[in-house]
């Protein structure tokens, strides 16, 4: 089968790789019909190399066609039509059942110190062949698939797979107050939805974002948008009675931009040998800060951050002094997907596409031009802001 494929720092490669067969009993085959590709993708392309292996396959939302499944398995059957999530989870254990799927014990990656196994991300969470690819095997197939109807679209159900759950998450961590303000830095795809999600639960929104494009999406949907400057904090305030949003989600992460120091480690680790750019990276402070920084200083005394971006330095600094004065109070982590699936399944299917799933992606792709697709959409050009990979080939 095809297959994208880490071959380095900035470089993913179509492959001919073999087709995944049944292993456990609790497993399924799925012929992927559409395949996106996510922001924290670019982690790997760009920051997280040291800790993929040459040929690893990429990919952590997927969906598709169950082909086959193994003889465990009891709710699904060959020609239902699933969604993937990215977290590889078992159901059954302390963690899943209270709803903390990332988590899992079962899947947990003991030897990293990890949460859960997750599908097509490293060695950190166990080097699982990911969804990038015409074929995918999806463990524990009685409960992580998603099972969808054959009458919609692939884009309306997609998103469930990773950024849908993972921006409704951010907005319930949020705890926005009834009458409040939420504040979402960056408008990528997980901050699109992380807005209209506020909007759709009755928030007053504003998105912070430096591309004028995403400003632009976001604006289609009733958000306030401010671009993003040393200032921002400031202008939040102004905005906001001067106390600041009452929550704000940070949808950026470790690559934001404006942090040349954390721009240096990161390349500096870059050119490391993997052994020792891991140990850097386990121990060190190699994120970009100033959109974290920016949320501190803009976030009202006593206000909640939710971090939805991916944060990977061990001691990144932090103005603790500042947190603690503010009362702020903090959530963050990795999705717990099928906490949410069930809930968010009936709005993507309303008729009226309340969160706008179906006005995210903006270019659809065969497999085959995966490559410059990843160069795309990490430099944010031609408008790039969600790209769907298509194994099966485009439909004309």
């Amino acid at each position: 089968m095809k297959a994208v494929t880490w071959q380095g720092k900035r470089n993913v490669s179509v492959e001919n790789v073999p087709d995944p067969v049944i292993q456990e009993p609790t497993d399924a085959i799925v012929r992927i019909t559409s395949t996106a590709i996510c922001g924290s993708d670019l982690h790997l392309y760009e920051v997280l190399g040291p800790y993929m292996a040459k040929g690893d396959i990429l990919g952590h939302e997927p969906m598709g066609i169950v082909e086959e499944v193994g003889s465990a398995v009891t709710k699904l059957k060959a020609g239902d039509r699933v969604v993937i999530p990215f977290n590889i989870s078992c159901g059954h254990c302390y963690m899943c059942t209270r709803g903390l799927q990332s988590q899992c014990e079962t899947t947990q990656v003991h030897e990293q110190g990890s949460g859960a196994a997750l599908l097509g991300f490293s060695s950190l969470y166990g080097s699982v062949p990911g969804g990038q690819a015409e074929y995918l095997r999806v463990p524990f197939a009685d409960y992580g698939p998603v099972k969808v109807g054959s009458d919609l679209p692939d884009e309306r159900y997609l998103y469930l797979s990773d950024i849908l759950p993972t921006a409704w998450q951010g907005v319930q961590y949020a705890d926005v107050p009834k009458d409040g303000v939420l504040t979402v830095y960056g408008l990528g795809p997980v901050g699109q939805f992380a807005a209209r999600i506020g909007k759709y639960l009755g928030h007053r929104v504003i998105g912070v974002e430096p591309v004028p494009e995403r400003r632009e999406m976001a604006a289609r949907h009733g958000i306030e948008t401010i671009d993003f400057s040393d200032g921002t904090a400031e202008e939040l305030r102004s905005m906001t009675g001067g106390r600041g949003p009452d929550a704000i989600v940070d949808a950026v992460g470790m690559e934001a931009h404006g942090s040349p120091v954390g721009a240096f480690a990161q390349h500096a680790v870059g050119i490391l040998p993997d052994t020792l750019a891991q140990k850097v990276m386990e121990t060190g402070g190699s994120d970009r800060m100033t959109v974290l920084h920016s949320a501190i200083d803009a976030v009202r005394r006593g206000g909640t951050l939710s971090l939805s971006g991916v944060y990977g330095g061990a001691a990144s600094p932090m103005p603790l002094l500042t947190m603690f004065d503010k009362q702020i109070q903090f959530r963050m982590g990795q999705c717990n997907v099928r906490r949410w699936t069930d809930e968010l399944l009936p709005i993507v299917e309303e008729a009226s596409d309340p969160l706008g799933v179906t006005d995210l992606m903006t270019h659809e792709v065969p497999i085959d031009e995966a490559p410059a697709a990843y160069e795309n959409f990490q430099k944010k050009t031609d408008g790039a802001i969600k790209v769907i990979l298509k194994p099966q080939g485009v439909s004309a």
